[in-house]
C-alpha cells in the first residue's frame, strides 16, 4: 500500500494491532531502526497480541500477570532464555512508549526480571594437551626458560594473564611455595605454587632471568629482553606460538590455562569454594561454570570408554 510507512509495511499481518502499528512507526521515525529490528518488534508483539486475543484481552490492557503467563507458556513450549529475553525487551520498549504517550497508566513490564542467559562454557584443554603445551618451549634458551616458567605458574595457580605479566619478584615466596596476588577489587589472595612450578621458577630466577636482564634492574618477575614488563598481548602471542608447536588445534584464549586449572582441579575432586578462592572470584556463581565444563569432560570420557552405555 503506497501510504504505509516502511515500519508498518514490513511483513503485513492481519493481526497487527493499531497500537503496535503506531509504535513501529514511532520507533522507526525516532531512531531509523534497521528492517530486521522492526521485523523482530513486530513478530514479538504480534505473538503477544495473538496469545492475548485467545483470552479476549486487548494488548492495551495487558497486565504484569498476563506477561508472566505468556513468558511461562513460551518457556514451556521450549523457548530459549535468549529468545525470551529478546521478546521481553520488545515488550518493554512498546509499553514504555505507550506510557510516555499517556495511553496506559502503568508499565506491565516494570517488575519483570530478564531471564538469565547462560554464559558459554569456557574452552579448556585436556591434561595431555596441557603437558604438550608446557613441554613446547626450548628451555635451554633464556627466553624459552622464562616462557616455560610462566606457563607452569599459570597452570599451577590459575592466575589471570594480567596478574601473571604484572607479577613482581617480591610477590613470590619460593621457600614457602606461594605467591601473593592483589586481584580485582583489591582483594588479596595467597596461592600455592606446587612443586613443579617452584622448581621451574627457581631455575629461571637463578639462571635465565639474570641472562635476560644482564646488568638491567626490574621488579617484574618475567621481564622481556629489553628489561621491560611483558604485555598481555605479547604473552598471548607466545601461547599461540607454543600451541601450534604442540599441535593443539583448539581455538585458545588468553585464559585457556586458567580454565584448564579450574576444570582439572574439579575433575580431581577439589571443593568448588576452594577453586573460587584460588581464582579470586567474588561470586561463587562465576566459578560454578567450571563444574559444567568438568561434568561435560567426565561425560566425554565415559562415552569414550563405554560407547554402548
Amino acid at each position: 500500500m503506497p501510504n504505509e510507512s516502511p515500519a508498518t509495511s514490513l511483513l503485513p499481518h492481519p493481526e497487527l494491532d493499531p497500537a503496535v502499528g503506531r509504535f513501529l512507526d514511532a520507533v522507526w521515525m525516532e531512531r531509523g531502526l534497521s528492517t530486521n529490528t522492526l521485523a523482530a518488534y513486530r513478530a514479538d508483539l504480534t505473538a503477544l497480541t495473538r496469545w492475548l486475543g485467545l483470552r479476549r484481552r486487548p494488548i492495551m490492557r495487558t497486565s504484569r500477570q498476563d506477561l508472566q503467563e505468556f513468558i511461562a507458556w513460551r518457556i514451556g513450549a521450549g523457548a530459549r532464555p535468549r529468545s525470551t529475553a529478546r521478546q521481553l525487551s520488545s515488550f518493554r520498549r512498546f509499553f514504555r512508549y505507550l506510557l510516555r504517550e499517556g495511553q496506559i497508566q502503568e508499565d506491565p513490564t516494570a517488575q519483570i526480571a530478564m531471564p538469565k542467559i547462560g554464559r558459554a562454557l569456557p574452552k579448556s584443554l585436556t591434561e595431555e594437551e596441557v603437558e604438550a603445551l608446557l613441554a613446547a618451549p626450548a628451555v635451554r634458551d633464556p627466553l624459552g626458560n622464562r616462557d616455560r616458567a610462566m606457563l607452569e605458574v599459570l597452570y599451577a595457580t590459575g592466575l589471570r594473564v594480567s596478574e601473571l605479566v604484572n607479577l613482581r619478584y617480591a610477590q613470590v615466596n619460593l621457600n614457602q611455595g606461594v605467591i601473593r596476588i592483589l586481584g580485582k577489587g583489591n582483594r588479596e589472595r595467597l596461592i600455592p605454587l606446587g612443586d613443579e612450578a617452584v622448581r621451574w621458577l627457581n631455575e629461571f630466577v637463578h639462571g635465565a632471568r639474570e641472562e635476560i636482564l644482564l646488568e638491567r634492574q626490574t621488579d617484574y618477575l618475567f621481564p622481556t629482553r629489553r628489561g621491560d614488563r611483558m604485555t598481555r598481548q605479547a604473552f598471548w602471542h607466545i601461547i599461540k606460538r607454543y600451541a601450534r608447536k604442540a599441535s593443539i588445534a583448539k581455538g585458545l584464549s588468553p585464559h585457556t590455562l586458567r580454565h584448564a586449572f579450574a576444570t582439572h582441579l574439579l575433575n580431581h575432586g577439589a571443593d568448588l569454594r576452594v577453586v573460587q578462592i584460588l581464582l579470586g572470584h567474588s561470586d561463587l556463581s562465576t566459578t560454578q561454570i567450571y563444574t559444567h565444563v568438568a561434568s561435560e569432560r567426565m561425560k566425554d570420557l565415559h562415552a569414550r570408554h563405554h560407547p554402548r552405555s
